[in-house]
């Protein structure tokens, strides 16, 4: 069966990415969380043999912080150990709408699609085969995160219903995942779940060994 899988990511720039790190970071230092979060994602993935490694970027082409994102993915793509690396951009709409559309092309060319955020360490290249394996069973599959919605995603058809009119970044948005796969008749699994870096307590969810994280701890309150 070929796998794809599509990293989903925004420009690591100052004042874009992990806006809600700021107030603990600043805006340089969330920007380079999430640029250490990217490379971390592309390493990991970089591990598994996939037939396809897509990193789906926002902003697009028309936004200066694009150039950043193209740099990045093109030094990546560089790097013998990461792999072939395409880059797409996301295109316009909710966050919804633009998971459907790279899920979309992605199964117009393979048996199986996972999309995967970069906000989670703890999608390593185990998880990321046990998802893979997960997929040759299932209809679908999820990586749940501890704050309700989920890291990752894989299906083997487009299933618009659980993208359209979702209400994102809330603590119910795998409750309803869940409700809508079942009212789709779908055979889906899950895997345990992961924190996400979204806030600043996040941060003592990274793993022991990231890098700076006695530096980055040190501006968070303890949990």
């Amino acid at each position: 069966m070929s796998t794809a899988l599509v990293i989903f990511a925004k420009a690591p720039v100052a004042g874009l990415a992990k806006t809600r790190m700021i107030p603990a970071l600043g805006p340089q230092g969330s920007a380079g969380l999430a640029q250490q979060l990217l490379l971390h994602a592309v390493q990991q993935a970089a591990q598994v043999p996939w037939d396809a490694l897509e990193l789906c970027v926002s902003p697009d082409t028309t936004h200066p912080a694009f150039a950043q994102a193209q740099h990045i993915a093109q030094k990546i793509g560089k790097d013998p150990r990461q792999g072939h690396l395409s880059l797409s951009v996301q295109g316009d709409g909710d966050l919804g709408a633009r998971m459907h559309r790279a899920l979309v092309r992605g199964l117009s060319r393979h048996s199986a699609v996972l999309l995967m955020g970069t906000d989670a360490p703890g999608l390593n290249a185990t998880v990321l085969q046990q998802a893979a394996q997960a997929l040759q069973m299932h209809d679908a599959v999820f990586v749940p995160a501890h704050d309700g919605g989920y890291a990752l995603v894989g299906l083997r058809q487009p299933v618009p219903e659980l993208f359209e009119g979702m209400v994102w970044s809330t603590a119910s948005v795998m409750a309803e995942t869940r409700t809508r796969t079942h009212q789709a008749g779908l055979r889906w699994c899950e895997l345990a779940p992961v924190h996400d870096m979204d806030e600043p307590t996040d941060l003592h969810h990274l793993p022991p060994d990231w890098p700076n994280r006695s530096h980055l701890l040190q501006a968070v309150p303890s949990p």
